[in-house]
This record gives C-alpha cells, sequence and structure tokens, in this order.
C-alpha cells in the first residue's frame, strides 16, 4: 500500500480576532462575548491506493478537494485520523508559489529545482528538457512576472514532473496550456504512472477523469460520497450536475 488515509478530517477554528483587534479581543474575552466557529473542511475521508493506480478527486467548489491535497502532501496535519504514505511525494498545488517574480525564467527553474531537494548537478543536466517540455526555451531570460499564467504552469508541471516520485499530487494542473501541450502533459503522466508512480488529480474536467484515471474519490462540502471505479462514479456525478438528484 502505497497512500492509505483512515477517517482523515481537517478542521478551521473561525473568528473575528483580526478584525475587532487585541484590545477588543480582550474585552470580548472578559465579557464572554467573543466567539470562535469551527468548521470541518475535510470529515471522514478514508480510502488506499497502490502503486501505479491514478486516483482523480471530483467534486464541486467547496468539496475539500484542495484542503486533503495539503494533508496528503504532508503540508498539513489532519485533526483527526492518519495517513500513512510510502516512498517520495511530488506536489503541484499552487503553480504560482515557490517562484520569484524578478527572477527570470532560467533563474526561477533552478530555484524552484533546489525547493524541491534537486541538486545543483541534476538541474545542470536537466535544465534543457525542463525548459523544452515547457516550451520556454525563447522565454528563458524573461523575468517571471512577464509570463502567462500558462506558461507559469507549464513550467512548475516540467520542473517536479521530472523528479519521477513514488507519489505524484496534481491540482488542476493538466487544465493548463492549449490543447497540444495538455495531451503532452497527459502523455507525460502516463509514463510517470507506467513507472510506477501513484498518482492523485484534482480536475473539473470529467472527460479527463474518466479518461486517465483508475479510481475516484467524490467530496461533498468535505464529505465523502463515494470512492472506486472511475466510470459508475463519474456517471453519478454527472447525473448529480445535471440535477437528477441531491445529496
Amino acid at each position: 500500500m502505497v497512500l492509505e488515509l483512515q477517517d482523515v478530517a481537517i478542521r478551521y477554528m473561525t473568528g473575528d480576532f483580526k478584525e475587532i483587534g487585541l484590545k477588543e479581543y480582550v474585552i470580548r474575552k472578559l465579557k464572554h462575548n467573543y466567539t470562535v466557529h469551527e468548521f470541518w473542511a475535510v470529515d471522514g475521508v478514508s480510502f488506499s491506493l497502490e502503486a501505479g493506480e491514478m486516483l482523480g478527486i471530483i467534486g464541486t467548489n467547496g468539496a475539500g478537494k484542495s484542503t486533503l491535497l495539503k494533508v496528503i502532501s504532508g503540508i498539513m496535519e489532519p485533526t483527526k485520523g492518519t495517513v500513512k504514505r510510502e516512498g517520495t511525494i511530488a506536489a503541484l498545488l499552487e503553480l504560482g508559489s515557490g517562484f520569484d517574480p524578478d527572477l527570470t525564467v532560467r533563474e526561477n527553474t533552478y530555484l524552484r529545482g533546489a525547493m524541491l531537494g534537486y541538486t545543483k548537478k541534476f538541474m545542470d543536466d536537466t535544465y534543457d528538457q525542463i525548459v523544452d517540455f515547457a516550451e520556454l526555451r525563447e522565454f528563458q531570460d524573461r523575468r517571471f512576472k512577464q509570463l502567462s499564467s500558462g506558461m507559469k504552469s507549464r513550467l512548475a508541471f516540467s520542473i517536479a514532473s521530472l523528479v519521477s516520485p513514488d507519489i505524484l499530487i496534481l491540482d488542476e494542473v493538466l487544465s493548463v496550456g492549449d490543447g497540444a501541450f495538455r495531451k503532452k502533459s497527459e502523455a507525460k503522466m502516463r509514463e510517470i504512472i507506467h513507472g510506477g508512480a501513484t498518482t492523485i488529480l484534482v480536475s473539473h474536467s470529467l472527460d479527463q477523469v474518466r479518461e486517465m484515471c483508475s479510481k475516484v474519490l467524490w467530496l461533498h462540502k468535505g464529505k465523502q460520497i463515494d470512492f472506486g471505479e472511475t466510470q459508475p462514479i463519474c456517471d453519478r456525478y454527472q447525473d448529480y450536475l445535471d440535477g437528477k438528484f441531491r445529496i
């Protein structure tokens, strides 16, 4: 088992401390007039994946998909439940993060590589491969802030996909860029999966999930609605989107 989640839940605490300031906070606390609200972004998620499986996570906005990815990748600790991981993890969660807008594409490539734990020699050996896959050869000396969002996403994807991780986590990454780059990204994903990596993909494209994923996790308002084979769950989810039933 490469990845196993047991009854994972993530709670956020919300209140009005930032809005009212320290002085008012102390006064309200003394008067017992300060309230904090609990919000469970994910509540009771359990599933497991074997090596080489690709999981698609589906659900409408606010379902808890991105929060769950942060727990799986180790960025956040669950409030309840357990997460067991085997091997190395590469995560593309926020494509714009980890880059300096005032540095060039070349400089940011090395910066991002260092943040992911790649050695200078590894980056020297693979830099040409990275920039060519991202289709940014002619932009390599341009400042990062001058790139389009699609260009930034292509570079982030290209860097992360080189590491050959045991677990690869992608949050809407394959939806960026033009059709040709999406096909190239999907082909790269298949190459990584065939190499034995376990991949998790969050996507709003049901067609993409149907075509690429061997299993699907459906979340709704933090709750796990279903987990299992791709086609029947995607069919149910499409029926839900079409208004044929309510949860």
